[in-house]
């Protein structure tokens, strides 16, 4: 006899201002595993997910709960059918302490309308010990929290509403590397007690890792499903369905050789606390890697050059000549450009146009003698559209309900527009996906050939080598390691980034 499913979304379709954003999706979650939903941004799985959560009603189609048909007409429905969905963007009240957030909608009361704090804490310390989680005072506000723990809260959150399907979409977003074990080493747990579980990640090396089957979708449609614990999937399988063609060339040819004449001088660069002695050259048309562990000090070393960070000692050369970056208008005025790890805090107005944000940098190039031409800003924003490729193609449209490939690429258009000699990108690629990644690569190299020299952040040790002329390592504060582009290996990386 057939094994009955934990869950069965059956043929799933849905519309929007009569486009299908999913035709006729199938998917299907046995208890006790981790099966994975990827592909591009646009491909349908936050939709998916929203259905499945309640979120959104299908057009067409069936979903079925160990064996049950349901009907879902609200996100409760969901959550008491057992399904529990973990989004990106947490949905904690952060004022209220741990038990307050796991017990929110149930709370218990000492009597009078009375909530009785104690006994909800004592529960919720209780159950977090069982499930093995690392917070030790559920008595503790969600605020003071990390981000890790605030997804340890959640997760929580939803087990203890009995859910027996549990969703993480992009859970090692803005996860350091150790969090991201201590969440793996969490997630493995949970499928050893029966919990199905619905992992959505653009990192293709997790989604190995931890799948027992995964299923790629593309433009809306269910493409195939692999089970992971029957064969060797490999990372380029999953590419070629996920992007419908194979990406022999994934980096791009560098077929030109970086300049002699250096543009940038780093000496002596130190802020106590963060980083000390950083001395270190760029090239005019050279793309200088800079990475190591998080918190070696690397963004903070990026940071200073561009006047956002004062250091305590140390001097910045920019063609030869000795500069003060008091701030980042000082650095702008120089030639050069950031683009910030964090692109929704930092890059962004998410709640204005994303026309809006590509001016925010060149407002002199759309007006004249301060005053805003509709048509100068119309013809800048449709040439950066054009370039860039950013899709869709409404400028007026906020910035949050764009894709994170797509906003991305409007803080590229941003900073490129003010013609930088250098441009600094931290974290370049991180929480996009791969076809996304493939375009920011190539627009890079197309940048450096027309004179721009880079550098570059990463976590990200393939892109690293894949994009690097030359990589610097850090290793708490300092620098450990230089390595030209014909001798880097992930090997010798990793070494250099734990100090050896």
């Amino acid at each position: 006899m057939e094994k009955q499913a934990l869950l069965k979304m059956s043929h799933i379709s849905k519309k929007f201002s009569g486009n299908y954003v999913l035709s006729d999706v199938s998917f299907t979650l046995e208890a006790g595993t981790i099966h994975s939903l990827i592909g591009e941004n646009g491909a349908g799985k936050s939709t998916l997910i929203k259905v499945l959560g309640g979120v959104y009603f299908q057009d067409e189609g069936e979903i079925f709960i160990e064996g049950e048909k349901q009907q879902f007409s609200s996100a409760k429905d969901a959550l008491r059918a057992g399904i529990g969905i973990i989004y990106q963007e947490f949905n904690l009240v952060s004022t209220l302490s741990i038990a307050e957030n796991i017990y929110l909608g149930k709370e218990l009361c000492a009597g009078r309308g009375v909530l009785d704090r104690r006994q909800m804490i004592k529960t919720a310390n209780e159950f977090m010990k069982e499930l093995g989680f690392d917070i030790a005072d559920c008595g503790m506000s969600v605020s003071s929290l990390s981000v890790a723990q605030q997804q340890m809260v959640e997760i929580a959150k939803a087990l203890f509403n009995h859910s027996k399907i549990l969703v993480l979409d992009e859970p090692t977003a803005v996860l350091t590397d150790k969090e991201s074990r201590k969440l793996f080493d969490m997630v493995k747990k949970l499928k050893g007690q029966g919990v199905g579980i619905v992992y959505i990640s653009h990192r293709l090396e997790e989604v190995l890792e931890l799948s027992d089957e995964i299923t790629v979708l593309r433009d809306g449609k269910y493409i195939e499903a692999l089970d992971n614990r029957q064969k060797d999937v490999k990372k380029e399988e999953l590419v070629r369905l996920m992007v419908g063609r194979s990406l022999n060339q994934y980096y791009p040819d560098k077929t030109y050789r970086c300049g002699k004449k250096e543009i940038l001088r780093v000496q002596g660069l130190t802020r106590m606390g963060l980083y000390r002695d950083i001395s270190f050259v760029l090239h005019e048309r050279e793309i200088l890697g800079i990475t190591g562990l998080v918190g070696a000090g690397r963004t903070e070393v990026v940071k200073t050059i561009f006047g956002k960070i004062l250091p305590d000692a140390g001097s910045i050369w920019l063609d030869g000549e000795e500069i003060l970056m008091k701030s980042p208008m000082d650095a702008i005025d120089r030639g050069i450009a950031f683009i910030p790890e964090n692109r929704k805090e930092e890059g962004l107005l998410l709640d204005s146009s994303i026309g809006d944000n590509m001016i925010l940098a060149n407002e002199k190039k759309v007006s004249d003698n301060g005053v805003f031409r509709k048509k100068k800003k119309k013809d800048f924003i449709s040439k950066y559209f054009s370039q860039l490729d950013i899709r869709p193609a409404q400028p007026q449209k906020l910035a949050r309900n764009f894709s994170g490939g797509n906003q991305q690429k409007a803080i590229i258009a941003k900073w490129i527009a003010t013609n930088p000699r250098v441009l600094i990108v931290d974290e370049p690629t991180r929480g996009i996906d791969i076809g996304a990644k493939a375009e920011i690569y190539r627009l890079m190299d197309s940048l450096v050939q027309q004179g721009i020299s880079i550098i570059m952040v990463s976590s990200e040790m393939p892109e690293i080598i894949g994009m690097c002329d030359r990589v610097l390592v850090m290793c708490e504060g300092k620098l450990q390691a230089e390595f030209m582009r014909e001798e880097l290996t992930q090997e010798k990386i990793m070494r250099a980034s734990s100090g050896i």
